[in-house]
């Protein structure tokens, strides 16, 4: 039998919230349980280049079938349901390798994967062909129907779902569209949140972590609030035919990473999550809710080990 979406988040963040000294906290989030909220799955960010030199030691590698098979037990253990894996095609070989071991394993643990595309820094129409050519890899490789996991690959209304984080924003996607359309099935392609002039060959868009508009603060205090209740609302009353992915996260800290430019979300002995998550019911029923993230732990915002301990001053 399915557990009841709402106990379904406050489960996970019980789980989340190890050796918070707030005890007072967990009762009052199983004391306000309510029956009234629409089912959706969950799935996390993961980020696939631990063990490679360029990234910092978290003691595994991505490329470990046995930490793979932990993760996905820990995440379904939380309610999560699949895995949005980045990847980037032939420019990051090792993050394909990891990618791969991914969705051959997955199967057995009856676990869903999905493929988030980083877009090429490139300009000048490069980024395009780079695109085109990652897809066209990727769906010969991991969509074809005889490929290892493929009935794994995360779906909705039977077409895959591909999520797409922009750097460059140099792509056409109406190009990638057009390519992609001739597909059996077509792709769903799902875009980050924000100002697109191509916002009509996306079938949807997924938040992502955001402090709102008052940009980070010194002691990480904005959170982004407001900025998911942009996301929602703009999701209904402009894009009411798309897909709407609303997303929760712990907090965010670049401060480990070498492209840091020092912005913090705190974590609020646990309220930031609890607070991402709580706005996700106050609209309505979406399919999906990611959490941004399980193991980004150079942004500080993996959940893969729990979140800080509680303390007065705790970030």
């Amino acid at each position: 039998m399915a557990k009841h979406p709402l106990r379904l988040w406050y489960a996970l963040l019980l789980l989340l919230l190890q050796g918070c000294t707030q005890s007072g906290l967990r009762r009052d989030l199983i004391q306000n349980v309510s029956s009234a909220a629409a089912e959706r799955k969950v799935l996390a960010v993961y980020e696939p280049w631990f063990g490679h030199p360029k990234h910092i030691s978290v003691g595994y590698s991505s490329h470990d079938p046995v930490v793979l098979r932990k993760q996905m037990d820990e995440a379904k253990s939380m309610g999560i349901s699949g895995f949005v894996v980045d990847w980037y095609g032939d420019r990051e070989p090792f993050l394909d390798r990891s990618y791969a071991l991914m969705q051959s394993i997955a199967p057995e643990k009856q676990f869903k994967v999905a493929m988030m595309y980083d877009e090429t820094q490139a300009r000048n129409g490069q980024a395009t062909d780079d695109t085109l050519a990652a897809f066209d890899k990727f769906h010969r490789t991991y969509l074809a129907p005889n490929a290892p996991g493929r009935d794994a690959y995360l779906t909705y209304n039977g077409r895959p779902m591909i999520f797409i984080f922009p750097k460059s924003a140099q792509t056409d996607w109406n190009r990638v569209r057009a390519e992609t359309d001739q597909w059996d099935p077509a792709p769903l392609l799902i875009y980050v949140f924000r100002s697109t002039p191509y916002a009509n060959a996306f079938d949807g868009f997924y938040a992502w972590v955001n402090p709102g508009r008052k940009g980070f603060a010194p002691d990480g205090s904005n959170w982004g609030g407001d900025y998911l209740h942009r996301f929602y609302q703009t999701m209904q009353s402009k894009y009411p035919d798309k897909i709407a992915i609303g997303a929760a996260w712990a907090g965010f800290d670049d401060s480990k990473a070498s492209w840091s430019l020092n912005r913090h979300i705190a974590q609020r002995c646990g309220q930031t999550f609890a607070d991402t998550l709580k706005i996700s019911h106050e609209y309505a029923p979406q399919p999906f809710l990611l959490i941004a993230t399980w193991n980004d732990y150079e942004e500080g915002t993996a959940i893969e080990r729990g979140l800080k301990k509680c303390s007065p001053n705790a970030n």
